[in-house]
Order: structure tokens, then sequence, then C-alpha cells
């Protein structure tokens, strides 16, 4: 029997990794894909480069020579460097590589597309699990740096589903209730042993450095929560004119995993 693909998707702080492990320790014989590792779709927290760039990186960083081709994947003319899988102290190594990956509008609007297609057009696995491979990553970046109106990202995903018409998948939204009641949750969470927080300050700093946050004054919580309820509302639209027949909405940590699988 042909396996499913599941891919899981939700608001940060909506549980995904414990849905991405419930649903691994259910089908033990699944491949999963967390944020990071080389996936053959996603490219989040990963360089994509030329050869040329790649040659340029190592005569940069000589001393982390091995541990960048350990790391890197070809893919025809492009190599994928999963830089934040290297462990280093390197002044300024991961600053610099980000500006490689092709999120935070480093590619134009255009050419991140054909990206995202063209790897889900070569994708043809089963029996495999991702974490926010389908929304997360590639909303925030059209909605908070490509600027994309809520049409043209519409757009771009009916195209996806085109390119996805003959292969098997299913995704499992997480919906987030109450989004400050969460977030304020994984503020804690995310934070060290001494209370100081980890995650909310990028988050925020992410968002307000943005074009978009820009333009419309985002700061601070509310808005952290103004933007992520655009975006839930979105990926609802996005799920149910979309991919109605593709996909199962369950409520954020409420759910029973049958309902799922």
């Amino acid at each position: 029997m042909i396996k499913n693909n599941y891919f899981v998707e939700g608001l940060q702080g909506a549980g995904k990794s414990t849905m991405l492990q419930l649903l691994s320790d259910r089908l033990k014989d699944y491949e999963v894909f967390r944020e990071g590792d080389y996936s053959p779709v996603e490219l989040a927290w990963c360089a994509y480069v030329t050869e040329v760039q790649y040659e340029e990186i190592l005569a940069r960083y000589e001393e982390l020579k091995d541990e960048i081709a350990e790391k890197t994947i070809r893919e025809g003319e492009y190599k994928v460097i999963c830089y934040t899988r290297i462990l280093t102290d390197v002044p300024g190594f991961h600053k610099d590589l980000e500006q490689y990956e092709i999120y935070n509008g480093n590619l134009d609007r255009a050419s991140f597309g054909q990206v995202i297609l063209s790897r889900f057009a070569k994708w043809d696995g089963t029996g495999q699990i991702f974490e926010c491979s389908i929304f997360q990553n590639i909303i925030e970046n059209q909605l908070l740096y490509l600027m994309m109106t809520e049409e043209e990202i519409l757009d771009f995903y009916r195209r996806l589903r085109k390119v996805l018409e003959d292969k098997l998948f299913k995704i499992v939204y997480l919906d987030v209730e109450n989004i400050r009641e969460s977030i304020e949750i994984i503020r804690k969470e995310r934070s060290d042993d001494k209370g100081n927080e980890l995650w909310f300050p990028l988050m925020v700093k992410y968002l307000e450095e943005s074009p978009y946050g820009k333009k419309n004054g985002l700061r601070g919580m509310d808005g952290l929560i103004s933007h992520l309820e655009r975006r839930k509302a979105l990926e609802h639209r996005v799920i149910n004119e979309v991919f109605r027949e593709n996909a199962v909405i369950v409520k954020s940590k409420k759910y029973e995993l049958d309902e799922v699988i």
C-alpha cells in the first residue's frame, strides 16, 4: 500500500513539534523532516547557493570546511547547506550564511516562487512527515518581506496545488484558538534557566524590521498578535479554497491522533 505524506502546520506555539513526534511514534517506518533538516521540499534554516557562492563560503571559513561539506547536499546547479546544524563559535558564521536563505526577502517574488514550486514538482516521496513546510516559512516571507497581497498568495497556492495534483499528501493544521495565550506560554517555555527570553525578542525583531512591519507600525506583542491573526485567517482561507480535500483542521493540543491519521 502506498503511504501517505503529512505536512504539519499551524502558528508558532500550536504544538507542531509535538504532533510531529506523535505521528513519528505511531508511524514508525515514516521519515521525519524537522525545520533545519535537509528536506526535499523545504529550505528553512538552510543556505541555497551556487557553486561559486559555495566556494566563496569555503574560502571564508576554511576552518569549517569539513563541517560545511558534511552538511551540504548538491541539487543540480545549486547546493543546500544545512548551516544551522553546524555547531561553531566562529564569529558571524550563522549570520553570514543567513543571507543565502531564500526567505527574508533575499529573492524576488518570481525567483522565490520558482524555487518552491520546482522543488515540490521534483518531490516524489511517500511515507514522509514534514514540519511547517507548506505554510509557515513561505507565507511569513510572502506577507512580511515580499509584501504580497492575499490574492497573490492564494494564486501561488493554486499553482502549488496543481504541482501536487498527482501526489499523495495530507495537511494537518493545528488551529490555535487563543493566539495571545499561546504566545505567552511559549515565551516562557523558550527561555533559559534564568528566565531570559530567547525566542520572543527575536520573533518581535523579525516582525518589526520586516517591510510589512515597518509600513504598518507593528511593534511588540500587540503587533505580533495582529500579524498572526491575519496569517491564521489567510491559512484557513488557503485550506478552504485550495486544499480542502487534502487537509484536516484540529484544535491545537485538543485532539485525538486518530482524527489526523
